[in-house]
């Protein structure tokens, strides 16, 4: 039976124990998935995998940081995701992944196996004490691409997304900023 997050408290909003926001570039994710946790508790922890390996990069992880404010605590781990989970999970204290496709893109660039690292995060969600909320790419929508690369990636990328969504109890699909519930309640809605 899944662990359940304690009922509202103080005017918070109960999250499920686990939810998947998927969506293309710039669809809203982050900022959706942040304003989950925000009405959820006092504050958050936030766990980021980008690494800045450009100054583009660079640019859009300070404003990251910049918009997200005292609310969150950020712990950046591009690579060890499960122990990062492991060691900052605090009762009380729900926990924001942004993202998923980041940290698939350092596993491989790595050469580690993305089954692996997959098969631990699962282990590791499901054994949290507090709700978590995980952030990815949908990428299998486009065109199937060039090169063999890239073709494994959009592979590996939908596989896990499979994985974490089977997981979840809630999964939501941005379009345009919008939410569109696909599995689980809208934590929003009314019990």
């Amino acid at each position: 039976m899944p662990r359940r997050p304690p009922p509202s408290v103080l005017g918070f909003v109960a999250l499920p124990t686990l939810t998947l926001v998927l969506g293309g570039a710039r669809s809203g994710k982050s900022r959706y998935a942040e304003q989950q946790v925000e009405e959820a508790a006092a504050s958050g922890l936030y766990i980021a995998t980008a690494t800045a390996t450009d100054r583009e990069m660079a640019a859009r992880i300070r404003h990251h940081r910049e918009r997200r404010g005292p609310f969150w605590t950020t712990v950046e781990e591009p690579l060890h995701l499960a122990h990062a989970l492991e060691t900052h999970a605090l009762p009380g204290r729900p926990i924001l992944v942004d993202c998923l496709t980041l940290w698939l893109s350092n596993l491989m660039a790595e050469g580690r196996s993305v089954e692996a690292a997959t098969d631990r995060l699962i282990a590791t969600l499901a054994d949290l004490p507090v709700p978590v909320v995980l952030v990815a790419n949908e990428v299998g929508q486009g065109i199937v691409p060039d090169n063999a690369l890239a073709r494994a990636f959009r592979d590996h990328a939908g596989r896990m997304n499979q994985r974490i969504a089977a997981a979840a109890e809630r999964v939501v699909v941005m379009m345009a900023g919008l939410p569109m519930t696909v599995k689980g309640e809208d934590a929003s809605a009314p019990s």
